[in-house]
Parts: structure tokens; C-alpha cells; sequence
């Protein structure tokens, strides 16, 4: 067994694909419509499907808005410098919700970003694990 993906569910499509490309540098693996059930789905992520575990997005057409509730934690990313992550996603308009720096009772650097719908992804900087 292997883990394939994570799925979230999405207000607006266009806008978390721009966030999760834009933003986050993952590409588009593949995306289709479900006309009868109302929703799309699209994958993003670094590598390919068959390669390495990706996001789903799901988008149902008649919801703008989810509550994330308070069971959910985020999305973790290795990067080689979590200051110059923040920073990019800055740039790009994104919001940081927690500046990197070693973690809470520990020397990991970490840092929390948060997508359009309020997910945190959290950086974590190569080598400080």
C-alpha cells in the first residue's frame, strides 16, 4: 500500500488552483468534471500521481464556503530555506500565519501558510528535522 492523495474541498476552484500553482509551484496533474453529480475534481502536486502522493481538490458546484471544523491539522512541505518560502508566498499574495522559526519546544524551523479556504500548509526546512 501507499498513500495517494489528501483530499480538500474547495469554495472556489480557480482560485485554490491559482494558490496551489502560483503560490505553491505544484502543477495540475489532471482535472474533470462531473456534470450530474455537480463537482469537479482537479489533482495538484510536485511530482506525478504514480510517483508520489498529491492533493485533490474537490469543487462542489453549489458551495462557496466550508467550515474546516477543528479535527484537521495541514499539509506539510520540505523546503530547503522556510524564511525564503514565506517570503515567496508573500510576494505572491499569500498569507503567512506563522513566520519561520524553530518549532514550539524543539529546533525543527518551521512555518504555516494558509490557502484561500483557510488550510494551513506547513514548511518545514530540510536538515532541521
Amino acid at each position: 500500500m501507499r498513500l495517494l492523495h489528501t483530499m480538500l474541498r474547495v469554495g472556489d476552484l480557480e482560485r485554490s488552483l491559482a494558490f496551489y500553482t502560483e503560490v505553491l509551484g505544484m502543477r495540475v496533474l489532471r482535472r474533470q468534471d462531473y456534470p450530474e453529480g455537480r463537482f469537479t475534481l482537479a489533482f495538484v502536486g510536485y511530482g506525478e500521481e504514480k510517483d508520489t502522493a498529491v492533493i485533490e481538490l474537490t469543487h462542489n458546484w453549489d458551495t462557496d464556503k466550508y467550515d474546516l471544523g477543528n479535527a484537521y491539522g495541514h499539509i506539510a512541505l520540505e523546503t530547503p530555506d522556510a524564511h525564503a518560502a514565506c517570503e515567496a508566498v508573500r510576494a505572491k499574495g499569500g498569507r503567512v500565519t506563522r513566520e519561520a522559526g524553530p518549532m514550539k519546544h524543539g529546533s525543527t524551523i518551521i512555518a504555516f501558510v494558509e490557502d484561500p479556504d483557510g488550510y494551513k500548509i506547513e514548511f518545514i526546512q530540510k536538515g532541521t528535522q
